[in-house]
């Protein structure tokens, strides 16, 4: 049967199939101890799952307005606010079924054969199969591990070319946890006033994830750029409600009803108790946010003192996230070669560099999103591992 041949340029985020083989050996009696897909280990605070509950016995059973309920619109447009002191009209915020709906609408919005996205790498990799998709050309922008991960202003607008129709910036970052610095951020939208043409995608996902004192700097900062920004953030990382399908963008005047087009066309609306849960996250104690980030750091120092010792590896300390991207060159193994084998012999998921980018090559991606009783236990496998040549 023949297909449409921009399905056979989709890619797939490996982590899922990783995740999959992970539960196939689980399945069969293999001790495994997942440190690959890049979900919290918590459970969403009860609050939360009381709000959809409450939902359901209310009577939200039917549809709501394609681009979110109002009040949800409306708490997002408050949050933003409150932690940015950017003003944000609720006019001007889609809600929609999980962050990766947002990177497929923009980059379907922009993308076409003869045109060109930037993109970072290692990055996402649901960004480049995206623009494959769509016909463009993906340029890959270096995140370098000599800048502790985060993107060079100087290298990324070197890119620019009058065929550059978006760029796609993303800090802190999965899958190696930089955190772009503000300077960078600034060169980087000065740079931008000489290409009008470029649309940004910012996503954001990560943004109340930062440690070591850092401050998340976001674009909505920037009013020279809000008229081509589009913000992408939402529920899953934040508040533990990664299965929930729940993401949020943030679209200027003049791409606001294309997208909320393609919402009509696509997925109608989010489900309803779903909306009124993401409500409450936003407008109930956010106690439990910073128990889990506090969690999380005391994770991540631990993780990268653990792969310091590990023979051949070194791992850089991850400003944000919930990431580290240990470089694993000096151990002789290729990436994806070694998570395979630790996989299958030892138990322990990771994520191979390249299936992040070809520049991913030479690292692996561990998710600290799990207790530090399995990240020692994890460590300890890599080691015997590693030991044995």
């Amino acid at each position: 049967m023949q297909t449409i041949a921009g399905f056979d340029r989709i890619g797939e985020e490996n982590a899922f199939a990783v995740l999959a083989r992970a539960g196939a050996l689980a399945a069969s009696g293999m001790d495994v101890i997942n440190l690959g897909i890049g979900q919290p280990d918590f459970p969403t605070p009860p609050n939360i799952v009381e709000a959809a509950i409450k939902a359901l016995r209310d009577g939200q059973h039917g549809y709501t307005p394609a681009v979110g309920i109002p009040a949800l619109r409306e708490a997002v447009a408050a949050d933003l606010d409150r932690r940015f002191g950017e003003e944000v009209s609720p006019d001007n915020v889609l809600v929609v079924p999980g962050g990766k709906v947002t990177m497929f609408t923009a980059i379907l919005m922009f993308g076409e054969p003869g045109v060109d996205i930037l993109y970072p790498d290692p990055g996402f990799p649901i960004y480049r199969s995206m623009i494959e998709f769509t016909g463009a050309r993906p340029v890959p922008v270096p995140i370098r591990e000599e800048n502790g991960f985060g993107f060079s202003a100087e290298e990324t607008l070197s890119l620019i070319t009058p065929q550059t129709r978006l760029l796609i910036v993303n800090s802190p970052a999965n899958p190696c946890g930089g955190v772009t610095p503000k300077a960078e951020v600034d060169k980087l939208v000065a740079g931008l006033a000489e290409h009008p043409q470029v649309a940004v995608m910012s996503d954001e996902i990560y943004d109340q994830m930062l440690y070591d004192g850092e401050e998340h700097v976001t674009l909505l900062r920037y009013p020279e750029i809000r008229d081509r920004l589009i913000l992408l953030n939402g529920w899953s990382k934040t508040y533990a409600m990664t299965g929930w399908r729940l993401g949020y963008s943030v679209w200027p005047d003049d791409l606001y009803d294309k997208a909320r087009k393609l919402a009509v066309n696509a997925w109608s609306c989010v489900n309803a108790p779903a909306q009124f849960a993401a409500l409450e996250a936003l407008t109930g104690p956010q106690d439990a946010v910073g128990e889990m980030v506090a969690a999380f750091d005391a994770r991540r120092k631990l993780v990268v003192e653990l792969l310091n010792g590990l023979p051949g590896v070194s791992c850089i300390t991850p400003k944000g996230a919930f990431y580290a991207f240990p470089n694993i060159s000096e151990t002789g193994w290729k990436a994806k070669d070694l998570a395979s084998s630790l996989l299958e012999e030892t138990g322990v998921a990771t994520i191979g560099g390249p299936d992040f980018g070809v520049l991913g090559e030479g690292y692996i991606r561990l998710s600290y999103a799990a207790s530090q009783e399995d990240i020692e236990r994890a460590v300890e496998r890599m080691h015997g591992f590693l030991a044995r040549g």
